[in-house]
């Protein structure tokens, strides 16, 4: 990047936010998987084998740029995040198992991340491009990820009213985070945008309504209970772009690799609201699993 401040500011922003997530978990969302094993891991299996080679595939057939390929892989082993929470709340998904879902992937993703990436800079861009993940990279995801996780969990935990009084906050600095970022990486390719749009645009429409339906029908045809497949619909179909970019513009020190994450941020919303609405006028009837009760 050009500004080494920026550079150094990204990172503990995205820190921060983490730790705003951090602040709505507990341990009892992680000791939850007793009551959804099905449910999660259809889930997880999607978010982390099923969209990585939907987004490789969508990447080899469209022919993408090289840089924008590695940025798609990147969004694709991103987690979800806690919008998705917000609109499976408003869709009556499983708000739980979505705090659940997002609570795993989140720490999974801590692992996965740096090895899809690096092997998505490795077929793309080949050896001899100055980018990766080595080590001390790794690490630094690691660290503004899941330490700020594990950070907030325990806040949580020590000083309850705290944290109480922290969520909306940081659930506000969360969304002018991710407009920030998004506004600058658009700036630093604002004479490129509009190539970039006509070569990533088609791709990342593509992947967010197949990110959507693929989360909705597995789960359903697994015969998973609606409430909990909508759950899985918002947590499968919408990615934590403010980790996309963070990790893009910070980590990888490319803009270029920030701009799938960027455009996909338009049409993640307005795809995830219109399946929503398209889910709560005909949702799909498939025979089904009873849901177990749960006590929380």
């Amino acid at each position: 990047m050009d500004s080494g401040l920026f550079t150094f500011f990204l990172p503990i922003a995205l820190a921060i936010m983490m730790t705003g997530l951090g602040l709505e978990l507990t341990p009892k969302d992680f000791l939850r998987i007793q009551y959804y094993p099905k449910a999660i891991f259809l889930a997880l299996f999607a978010q982390l084998i099923i969209l990585v080679l939907i987004a490789f595939l969508i990447c080899i057939f469209l022919q993408l740029p090289p840089l924008l390929a590695v940025g798609l892989m990147l969004l694709a082993a991103s987690p979800g995040g806690p919008t998705a929470n917000l609109i499976s709340y408003i869709y009556k998904g499983d708000v739980a198992l979505n705090i659940t879902l997002t609570a795993i992937n989140s720490i999974i993703c801590t692992f996965t991340l740096p090895f899809i990436v690096n092997l998505s800079i490795h077929y793309f861009l080949g050896d001899h491009q100055k980018i990766g993940m080595p080590i001390t990279k790794i690490t630094q995801v690691f660290l503004i990820i899941f330490i700020p996780v594990c950070l907030g969990m325990l806040i949580r935990s020590a000083i309850p009213t705290i944290a109480l009084q922290l969520k909306k906050p940081m659930r506000l600095l969360s969304v002018c985070f991710l407009t920030f970022i998004f506004c600058f990486a658009l700036y630093k390719e604002q004479s490129n945008v509009i190539e970039y749009f006509a070569d990533i645009g088609i791709a990342t429409a593509l992947f967010c309504f197949t990110s959507l339906l693929v989360g909705y029908l597995l789960p359903l045809l697994a015969g998973i209970p609606d409430q909990q497949a909508r759950a899985c619909t918002f947590e499968i179909g919408i990615h934590n772009t403010t980790i996309a970019l963070t990790i893009a513009l910070s980590v990888l020190s490319n803009s270029t690799i920030a701009i799938p994450a960027g455009i996909y941020s338009i049409f993640m919303y307005a795809f995830a609201f219109l399946f929503g609405y398209i889910l709560t006028r005909s949702p799909l009837t498939i025979k089904q699993e009873k849901p177990k009760a749960i006590n929380d």
